[in-house]
């Protein structure tokens, strides 16, 4: 799996990107296993987020970084900031909230940094649209952290398009992607302008949830007789019909089993046709385009 151009001006990602958020019960030998599943499958980069399994999986990812310093070269480093809540681990919180200022968004990232054994982020995000957002405290941050060498690229995570643009009118660089939940089974973005603006800023969106948690109907015969068809597994044509949509988008895998690392990264080899990828949206919407 070559790596792709998330934006012009980078970075460039595996199409196919490997999420932690689920992993904060593995042992240290699972992780492992994962990350290099991962690698040796194409799949070089990997999300996370600061407050995934309880602030707990950038640590348990560092680790085996740590021990085997060689992978950090081998893979891309996204994370994201943004979100508090009450933890053990941050006692000062007591309840969940936002917090974009420019002191957090630094002291998050370089957090991150520690937490995940390495000199350099790829791609930070802020997680979630705050309204009390200051852009020109979010710009501060973000221009600093890039000066530094900190941060490479920067980009947001669930904003709406206004969002977007808003805080994009304040950097002096791209941002690089919105990660979004899109799956067949949320395909609002596909006509609320979502993917439209990231091809509008020639900027990739990166979707969460890719497989739809679980809301896709594998049962039904319609994907049986497609399966054949492509000789593909259900999940495979799931993230193909990701894969084909224009505005490139990057599927985010939610999975602490290796094989299915290994399956998700064939989808890559599936070129869809098109009046197949119309079935599998009226499959979704129930009817066919008007």
């Amino acid at each position: 799996m070559n790596l792709q151009p998330l934006h012009s001006q980078g970075p460039s990602l595996s199409r196919i990107v490997t999420g932690v958020w689920r992993w904060q019960q593995l042992s240290s030998e699972s992780v492992e296993r994962l990350i290099k599943t991962s690698i040796d499958e194409g799949i070089t980069s990997f999300d996370h987020a600061d407050i995934y399994g309880d602030h707990r999986c950038e640590e348990l990812f560092g680790a085996v970084l740590k021990n085997q310093s060689a992978l950090r070269s081998q893979m891309q480093l996204i994370t994201k900031c943004g979100i508090k809540f009450s933890s053990a681990k941050r006692p000062q919180t007591w309840i969940k909230h936002y917090d974009t200022s420019e002191d957090h968004i630094t002291w998050s990232a370089e957090n991150s940094l520690k937490m995940l054994a390495t000199d350099h982020l790829d791609l930070l995000l802020i997680h979630r649209p705050d309204p009390l957002l200051n852009p020109h405290e979010v710009a501060e941050a973000f221009v600093k952290l890039k000066a530094a060498g900190k941060v490479l690229h920067f980009g947001v995570s669930n904003f709406t398009p206004s969002q977007f643009e808003m805080l994009q009118q304040f950097l002096p660089f791209p941002l690089v992607t919105n990660q979004i939940e899109i799956s067949l089974s949320r395909i609002d973005s596909l006509f609320n302008g979502d993917l439209d603006l990231m091809i509008k800023h020639g900027a990739s969106p990166m979707a969460w949830s890719p497989l739809g948690g679980g809301k896709l109907h594998f049962e039904e015969r319609d994907w049986f007789a497609k399966a054949t068809k492509y000789n593909a597994s259900y999940s495979q044509l799931a993230l193909a019909w990701l894969l084909k949509h224009p505005s490139n988008i990057f599927p985010i895998l939610g999975t602490t089993k290796p094989e299915r690392i290994s399956e998700a990264a064939k989808s890559t080899d599936i070129v869809l046709d098109k009046q197949d990828w119309f079935e599998m949206l009226k499959w979704s919407t129930g009817r066919d385009v008007a």
